[in-house]
């Protein structure tokens, strides 16, 4: 998907909404725990339920590695899934790798081209060579950590280095990377007051903003300071959203929960 695809998703369904499929099988539902693979199908109902309110999803990786293979099967089927019915949405592998080249290099091969991706979250700490292996496949995005809202973020993300923000370093120097237009940077909701500074480097890259709703982030904070002239934001919500319910509604009132945020992302959209 190209970048400007992506941006008409989002004016056409008035939504810049990212939903996580972070699956937790001691959290879904209990009846799917009877089904030959419960993980895929909770997935599918929570995606067919709210398509049409959100422009991407974000399974999250380690979710799926922590049950081994099968785990791995079930990412697979649920990747198949979306780009097969609902070809239009942007997807995430939240994977965040990052390795030497040639380990890179395979890593993308893996999320880009096997399980075909739209995107892949990375690491900057190994630098250009660790990213760039990402960035060379047509129309894909590597959407790179810039700056987190974990506690251990300022342990080195905002550390000075001569005389500037370690983040702010990080940032620039993607910029000067081969295909650095297909990059997109994660930076957390709840780290709202940094994003104007952010706007200064890159103003019209995506940014994928984790943290709004359970984590404290605050929407409207996020957009006051972090929206472009095409949007440019995806915030994602994963908890609030597909753990609205664990019982044979859960994906009706995972509906009502995105369809809350779209709503109010229209309202944003149209100021």
């Amino acid at each position: 998907m190209t970048t400007q695809q992506l941006i008409d998703q989002i004016r056409l369904k008035k939504s810049f909404l990212c939903i996580g499929l972070d699956v937790d099988l001691t959290k879904i539902p209990q009846h799917l725990l009877e089904l030959e693979d419960p993980i895929f199908e909770f997935n599918k109902a929570i995606i067919d339920a709210t398509n049409d309110l959100c422009v991407s999803y974000k399974p999250n990786t380690a979710f799926y590695e922590a049950y081994g293979i099968k785990g791995w099967q079930s990412l697979q089927k649920t990747i198949n899934y979306i780009n097969e019915k609902y070809p239009e949405i942007f997807t995430i592998a939240d994977a965040k790798r990052g390795d030497i080249g040639n380990t890179s290099t395979m890593y993308a091969k893996a999320f880009l081209d096997d399980l075909n991706f739209d995107s892949v979250t990375v690491a900057p700490y190994m630098g250009k060579d660790s990213v760039e292996p990402f960035l060379a496949f047509q129309n894909k995005h590597a959407i790179m950590l810039a700056l987190t809202s974990n506690e251990g973020a300022f342990d080195f993300q905002t550390k000075n280095v001569d005389g500037k923000e370690l983040y702010k370093v990080v940032i620039e120097t993607s910029k000067t990377w081969k295909n650095s237009e297909n990059l997109m940077y994660v930076v957390g909701a709840t780290k709202a007051e940094y994003f104007t500074e952010i706007r200064k480097i890159i103003p019209n890259s995506f940014l994928l903003v984790p943290g709004v709703g359970a984590q404290g982030g605050s929407l409207q904070e996020v957009c006051k300071y972090g929206m472009s002239e095409n949007v440019g934001l995806l915030i994602n919500s994963s908890r609030g959203i597909i753990y609205a319910s664990n019982g044979i509604d859960f994906a009706e009132k995972a509906r009502e929960e995105a369809m809350k945020m779209q709503k109010e992302m229209d309202v944003i959209l149209k100021r």
